[in-house]
């Protein structure tokens, strides 16, 4: 059985390469209104998303992240903050998806926003990569203050989004299908 949103979630992918050329403004709205459309624990809605659409903020977020990678204990995250050019990928858009500090839920709810915003940019043919690598953007107390966000807000990720650069394939990727039992 399949329909409209399946086939969206099927062709959806992390688009790592985008055009310079900005989204359009309804475009965003839609992709916002998506998120803020997203279910949440007890309908306490603890989000507040950030649209970065300034080109020298996404590069200082990518090049403090990328800073911050290289002091890591982690010899993986390491290796990323050499190789990755960019951590958003240069897309002109990046929303930063922030939780209610004392709201337990809020970072679940957020990342179910954010998958409702990343499928609703596939169904518009904008491209959209989840951004953990945000974190170490967030680590410094003064990089926050460049948010500026409500009081009471915690950033948690990111999500970068643009025209994609390439054409990308679509119908499903290889999942694997070994992750579900039943107890009838």
């Amino acid at each position: 059985m399949e329909n409209e949103v399946i086939k969206t979630i099927k062709n959806r992918r992390s688009i790592r390469n985008y055009k310079e050329e900005q989204i359009k403004e309804e475009e965003l709205k839609t992709i916002l209104e998506a998120g803020i459309q997203a279910p949440s624990a007890n309908n306490l809605q603890p989000w507040h998303f950030t649209v970065v659409q300034d080109k020298e903020l996404i590069d200082l977020m990518s090049a403090e992240s990328k800073k911050m990678m290289l002091k890591s204990d982690n010899p993986k995250l390491v290796q990323m903050g050499e190789n990755i050019p960019h951590i958003f990928y240069n897309a002109p858009t990046v929303i930063i998806a922030s939780g209610k500090k004392d709201i337990e839920s809020a970072l679940v709810d957020c990342a179910a926003a954010i998958e409702n915003m990343l499928i609703t940019a596939e169904s518009i043919d904008l491209g959209g990569v989840w951004i953990g690598l945000t974190r170490f953007f967030f680590q410094k107390e003064e990089n926050i203050k460049k948010l500026d966000l409500p009081k009471d807000y915690k950033p948690f990720y990111a999500v970068a989004l643009g025209y994609k650069g390439e054409k990308i394939p679509t119908g499903p990727s290889k999942r694997k299908m070994d992750v579900i039992n039943y107890i009838r």
